[in-house]
């Protein structure tokens, strides 16, 4: 079961009695979002890929707010973007609307986002013109795909509730979706995971953190050549 839970900056987010925790920073739901995977995360990825689209997968869909907050910033700046999520336990349609996210986003975006939701979780969704939306229901172990990504948000439970979720052979599946020059960003850093994410490749940042968090971690791929 999914609770609402209101965050401090205004935002809800859903607290996961199965797993006992919530989705989102109780210090704010929608800074949270922003400040990770949009401000350390895309905008970077805008400079290393100037060439459209930009390829997304993001571990832990859950409330989409992610994907709603990606959306809304390619819409206003013509940005182009191919979005992967993988979701082992994807809510239902009327969870999603219960987090009235759709305020911080624009009536067509978020239409568009929950009119094909449902289609997006079996099969590739193009919302417009410029932005394509797909949804794999499954789990991360599990996850094949031929794609290589520009940006992987890594956005799953913390390593306290979900320790699974970082270990090094699932931090080294995912740095392997990644092309060179490939942006990682996750609103956790720890010991354990910069050493795994050195040994698969990746320069490491640390950057100050969203509210609540003192510092962040982005990473990068580098060339085959620099590794």
């Amino acid at each position: 079961m999914n609770i609402i839970t209101p965050t401090a900056d205004g935002s809800n987010t859903l607290y996961n009695e199965t797993i006992g925790e919530h989705y989102h920073s109780k210090h704010g739901a929608l800074q949270e979002s922003k400040h990770v995977f949009i401000d350390a995360g895309l905008k970077h990825a805008v400079l290393n890929f100037p060439d459209q689209p930009i390829s997304i997968l993001e571990i832990g869909f859950g409330t989409g707010l992610n994907f709603l907050m990606t959306s809304s910033y390619a819409d206003k700046h013509d940005l182009s973007i191919e979005y992967t999520g993988i979701e082992a336990f994807p809510l239902t349609r009327e969870e999603l609307c219960s987090t009235l996210y759709s305020q911080f986003v624009s009536e067509k975006i978020w239409n568009d986002f929950i009119i094909n939701y449902d289609t997006a979780l079996t099969a590739p969704v193009s919302l417009n013109i410029s932005q394509k939306l797909t949804i794999a229901h499954t789990t991360l172990e599990d996850f094949i795909t031929l794609v290589s990504f520009d940006l992987v948000y890594f956005d799953a439970f913390s390593v306290q509730h979900q320790p699974e979720m970082w270990s090094d052979d699932i931090i080294g599946h995912v740095c392997s979706f990644l092309k060179p020059g490939g942006i990682f960003v996750t609103y956790a850093i720890t010991g354990k995971l910069k050493r795994a994410l050195k040994s698969f490749g990746m320069k490491i940042e640390k950057l100050p953190g969203a509210p609540g968090k003192r510092e962040m971690l982005r990473a990068v791929k580098l060339q085959l050549e620099q590794a």
